[in-house]
């Protein structure tokens, strides 16, 4: 079963308008899939995961190349590096549109060799695990304006009914392998999941005798989702030295497993927190590498607040990249402890977001809105936004407006 992907028009686009695109991102997160889906018929497919195919391009690039009629999706190009070169020469030499469209799992790498051999020739783009609106299911022509959709979340009503629980999204995530399939186990699917990763991603990245430790800092890391990170708290907790916390954040970073949310820029005359904070990709898989077993367990536990700022501020994300539009993301925290959950900045706007899980809405859930629209002394007209599990929805105070998670 195909599930409809918020980014198809994006890659249509760069398809008809680059040489190469190149599509990254976690494994399992639906490449293949949606490629074969938007270009099965026009394109060859290609594994660099099948040995065979993989040692032929490895070994002879040339003649990998030679014997498979253009266009090609060639999946996996971690794997063969080499072929990037020639892949420049027959661009260079073609002068067509949507001639390869690569994959890679390990964006890093991906970057380095496409800085070097493709750049200016390929369109770059990231498919990430479902969003809220592809499981919902219920998009044909998704608002591509930041401004239009922003504007029409907050004043939008609240749904009567919600095709999927918080407590399942929050449990299961977004991996398509547990959407397509509804018999298959979580724990299962999570637990070959990071044995795969492990063995595919990461054991050439770390000494063989950490791989036990990196499996005890994922499962800490996950604990901490939607926290400040602190190299030198991970380092005292798990016993190892910062520059190795670093290095395994960084391959975490690459291989789309975590995002950082940088701090904003602007301190308003007050000491601001300059660290990043972390957050998990897919809080499913935060939700499994903690120990959640259930909905009731997940919701009446501690760490149902942390699991829903992340469930949030990656649906924007992962929206806001699926449409190519150009945004960034932030948060804000002064030493005085008024802290804004997600600042998200388009053009020359910027927008306030604070995320509560409460069903009511208190004064002092927007206490912190209220003070950074003071002290950022922008127009009158500058707005606020608290999302929640709350049902009353719309403008609750003359800057402040508020809107249902389900409408994100």
């Amino acid at each position: 079963m195909y599930i409809k992907r918020l980014i198809e028009n994006t890659l249509i686009n760069a398809a008809n308008t680059f040489p190469v695109v190149i599509l990254t991102g976690a494994r399992q997160s639906g490449k293949t899939t949606i490629l074969k889906h938007l270009f099965g018929k026009t394109h060859t497919y290609l594994s660099l995961d099948e040995m065979d195919i993989r040692m032929l391009a490895v070994n002879d690039p040339q003649a990998f190349l030679s014997r498979y009629k253009l266009p090609l999706i060639i999946d996996q190009i971690q794997n063969a590096p080499v072929l990037l070169s020639y892949i420049k020469a027959i661009v260079d030499k073609e002068k067509k549109y949507g001639l390869f469209i690569l994959t890679g799992s390990q964006q890093f790498s991906v970057m380095k060799n496409i800085g070097e051999s493709l750049a200016g020739r390929a369109a770059i783009l990231n498919l990430y695990p479902f969003m809220l609106e592809e499981i919902k299911g219920n998009f044909s022509q998704p608002e591509s304006h930041i401004e239009t959709f922003l504007k029409n979340i907050s004043i939008k009503s609240a749904p009567d009914t919600t095709a999927v629980s918080l407590g399942s999204l929050l449990l299961t995530g977004g991996y398509p392998g547990l959407f397509t399939n509804n018999k298959i186990s979580r724990n299962l699917w999570f637990s070959s999941y990071i044995q795969t990763y492990l063995d595919r991603d990461i054991r050439g990245n770390i000494k063989q005798e950490n791989v036990n430790d990196f499996e005890r800092f994922l499962k800490l890391l996950a604990s901490r989702t939607a926290q400040e990170l602190s190299y030198s708290n991970f380092s005292r907790d798990l016993g190892l030295s910062v520059p190795t916390i670093k290095n395994w954040i960084s391959i975490l970073e690459s291989n789309s497993i975590v995002y950082l949310l940088q701090p904003y820029h602007k301190n308003f005359g007050k000491r601001i927190i300059k660290s990043p904070k972390l957050y998990f990709l897919d809080c499913g898989l935060a939700s499994y590498l903690s120990g959640l077993q259930s909905e009731e367990h997940l919701l009446s536990g501690p760490m149902v607040g942390a699991l829903f700022e992340t469930f949030v501020i990656t649906n924007f994300l992962k929206r806001f990249k699926s449409l190519d539009n150009s945004f960034s993301l932030y948060y804000w925290k002064n030493l005085g402890g008024v802290e804004i959950d997600l600042i998200i900045e388009y053009g020359s706007k910027v927008l306030p977001i604070e995320i509560k899980m409460t069903s009511t809405i208190y004064n002092r859930h927007y206490t912190s809105l209220t003070k950074w629209l003071e002290y950022s002394q922008i127009e009158e007209t500058a707005t606020g936004l608290i999302i929640s599990n709350s049902i009353i929805t719309g403008k609750i105070t003359n800057q402040i407006y508020h809107c249902h998670w389900y409408n994100i």
